[in-house]
């Protein structure tokens, strides 16, 4: 499939396509996480004012990262039955407005965050678009079948921001959770990967289920989910949270574990499982939602 031009299309269209660019789904999951992390962080609910303003600095750099993303993969996305109605593919825009739709974005979410939060929280947003667009995108995607791995990183830093947004600094328990969604991201995504592993192949896209046999992925994806569970129940004696959350981690921990093992399991004839694949990435994203609400609602109970 080739990139259609530009053409001439309805203002209700084309605020569609600009915000199509920003992955809203992605940036959803992102920032259920930023704001459970902020009320650990506080030891309760922060101030209105700074849980608006975090949210909306982080959403608006997550949007430009995403953006820059899809103005450099946009060939891939032409191949891939998954993105082929992406809007620089059908040509809502061209990739010249996307980008500066995209340099916008990121500045705006500098500003806010510099201003109204904190430094240190602008330059840590501002760090990870830097890594998902060079390390990830440009770099590693086309290039390592461990793209994801290494690049989940940038996903995993509005726990960062979300904790030093409260405090103006960081902390073993943010750096925890860091590593909680940075380990999470390979399985969450190996397993749609899983489904889409003809797109990736056509597109020349090294992702693990493509470059390795299903046994291979799928023990990779046990592996990553045990070593996730026993992290979760780590951070709740570095944390200091108590029996809510230590009773969810261990449960839902569980509870992925056992979907990842089921997968491994029915591909040990090397054959693809695409229902359980999408079985486990739907949970997946069950799980990082449940599992920092529940972390919010153990600190706020012992609150009061």
């Amino acid at each position: 499939m080739t990139i259609a031009a530009p053409r001439e299309l309805s203002l209700s269209e084309v605020l569609k396509g600009y915000l199509a660019l920003t992955k809203p789904r992605i940036i959803e999951l992102l920032l259920v996480t930023t704001i459970p992390t902020m009320v650990v962080a506080a030891g309760g609910i922060p101030g209105l004012w700074l849980i608006i303003t975090t949210l909306i600095g982080g959403t608006l750099a997550a949007g430009g990262a995403n953006t820059f993303n899809m103005v450099i993969d946009r060939d891939i996305d032409a191949v891939m039955e998954r993105t082929k109605k992406r809007p620089l593919v059908t040509g809502v825009m061209t990739p010249r407005a996307a980008t500066i739709f995209a340099f916008v974005l990121e500045l705006t979410a500098f500003g806010v965050l510099a201003i109204w939060v904190n430094e240190l929280s602008a330059w840590l947003a501002m760090s990870a678009t830097a890594f998902y667009v060079v390390v990830y995108t440009l770099w590693l995607k086309r290039r390592s079948k461990q793209n994801i791995v290494i690049g989940g990183a940038a996903g995993a830093v509005p726990v960062l921001i979300g904790w030093s947004a409260v405090t103006n600094s960081l902390s073993w328990t943010p750096v925890l959770l860091f590593l909680v969604i940075f380990i999470w991201t390979p399985p969450h995504f190996w397993a749609l990967a899983v489904r889409y592993r003809d797109d990736y192949s056509a597109a020349h896209v090294p992702m693990m289920p493509v470059v390795a046999s299903l046994r291979r992925t799928t023990l990779e994806i046990l592996v990553y989910s045990v070593l996730m569970w026993a992290l979760t129940i780590l951070i709740g004696p570095v944390a200091h949270l108590g029996w809510i959350y230590a009773l969810s981690a261990t449960v839902l921990g569980g509870m992925f574990t056992f979907y990842a093992f089921r997968l491994y399991r029915h591909a040990m004839s090397d054959r693809a499982d695409v229902a359980e694949a999408m079985r486990l990435f739907h949970f997946s994203i069950t799980y990082l939602t449940a599992l920092f609400v529940l972390m919010a609602v153990d600190v706020l109970v012992r609150g009061h």
